[in-house]
């Protein structure tokens, strides 16, 4: 069974420096064809045709909010026509808050939330049934360390909790699917070099945390990139529901 007639998404991936797009230029490398979501659609088309060129194979981007649930269907149908059937759904869409328990307001819980955790929802809710019907599917949620550490690095309470959210979602959903052919495991990346943190964790802090780093480096986006395609190949179909650290050692438990 080949991966070059199934499609993997990649939600997210916009964004030049992260982890999304990396990931989608790891999958094509391993012969996937990629759909690349992101609610900035120039970035998504962008990134879609940097796979296709580099890779050879096919590649859409779209634009979609995750959190809504009309601009995940119509997304999802565009591929209909344009890719092969989805094999596997990479939930990378996400975003984070340093903001102190404390000082946290009500809005900005629920927008934690609605992207990391309701968005997630809403796009594995309606492309899981096809993986199970067609008896094969991948499902990779992109946790964070800050969910089994409790925070620390650079997340606060509420993306902690969203983070470990996404940890219980996807055991769940590996027990119930399973049957049907479809694996689903969680990624925790610790300190890894993207936009996300707005250049929050440089100077001290970083030095900080690279001390409490047994490999003494800051992770690059294809050190979790790599991982996320291994879980995805056809022959890792025996591991599920697991969830799997990218942190250098500075969490080891």
């Amino acid at each position: 069974m080949s991966v070059s007639d199934k499609t993997a998404i990649v939600t997210g991936a916009g964004s030049t420096r992260g982890i999304g797009r990396a990931t989608a230029h790891a999958l094509a490398a391993a012969g996937w064809n990629i759909a690349i979501l992101d609610l900035d659609e120039p970035n998504a088309k962008d990134a879609a045709h940097e796979v296709a060129e580099r890779h050879r194979v096919q590649a859409v981007g779209v634009g979609c909010d995750v959190t809504d649930e009309t601009s995940v269907e119509n997304a999802l149908a565009a591929l209909d026509d344009a890719v092969p059937p989805v094999g596997a759904l990479v939930n990378n869409a996400g975003i984070t808050s340093p903001t102190r328990f404390l000082d946290v307001t009500d809005q900005e819980w629920d927008r934690i939330f609605a992207v990391n955790v309701r968005g997630a929802y809403n796009i594995t809710r309606r492309v899981a049934p096809g993986m199970a019907e067609r008896g094969f599917g991948r499902v990779v949620f992109l946790s964070s360390v800050s969910a089994e550490r409790g925070g620390g690095v650079f997340g606060g309470v509420a993306y902690s909790a969203a983070k470990a959210a996404q940890l219980g979602f996807a055991r769940a959903l590996a027990r119930e699917l399973g049957p049907n052919g479809v694996t689903v495991n969680a990624v925790a990346p610790g300190l890894i070099g993207t936009d996300i943190t707005g250049g929050a964790l440089e100077g001290e802090r970083k030095s900080e945390l690279l001390a409490g780093t047994p490999v003494g480096r800051v992770g690059t986006v294809d050190d979790v990139a790599d991982l996320i395609t291994y879980l995805c190949r056809k022959e890792s179909g025996y591991i599920t529901g697991a969830t799997y650290d990218v942190n250098g050692g500075s969490h080891i438990h």
